[in-house]
């Protein structure tokens, strides 16, 4: 019920849903396997070349992949024998409207331009 009425205010669909995405992202080594999956867009990589540049067990690497596939933040593609992971860059552009809308358009915590700086 909190989550829905906060949402609600919000005017955001889903509170629960950003949260979610953000919560996917929250541990090192998923947010340098959504880095190192948007240093390769469009094309991704394949399990192997992530699990050799992160270093750790294939298992632990496999549910780091579900966490982020499950919050729709990475899409998975079978190639043969092998699953290449791409960044879901409409997700992310999603999330990042939100955290701007709330920075910069609605309190004005943040000017537009210090953004676009940041991003340069």
């Amino acid at each position: 019920m909190a989550a829905q009425a906060g949402g609600a205010r919000s005017g955001w669909p889903s509170m629960r849903k950003y949260a979610d995405m953000f919560s996917a992202m929250g541990t090192e080594p998923r947010l340098r396997i959504m880095q190192m999956l948007l240093s390769a867009h469009p094309q991704g990589l394949v399990v192997g070349e992530l699990q050799g540049e992160l270093e750790i067990p294939n298992s632990t690497l496999s549910h780091h992949l579900d966490k982020l596939k499950n919050e729709d933040l990475v899409h998975v593609q079978r190639e043969s024998t092998f699953l290449r992971y791409t960044a879901n860059t409409e997700a992310l552009q999603e999330l990042l409207r939100f955290l701007y809308s709330e920075c910069c358009t609605r309190n004005k915590a943040l000017q537009p331009q210090d953004i676009v700086e940041i991003c340069k």
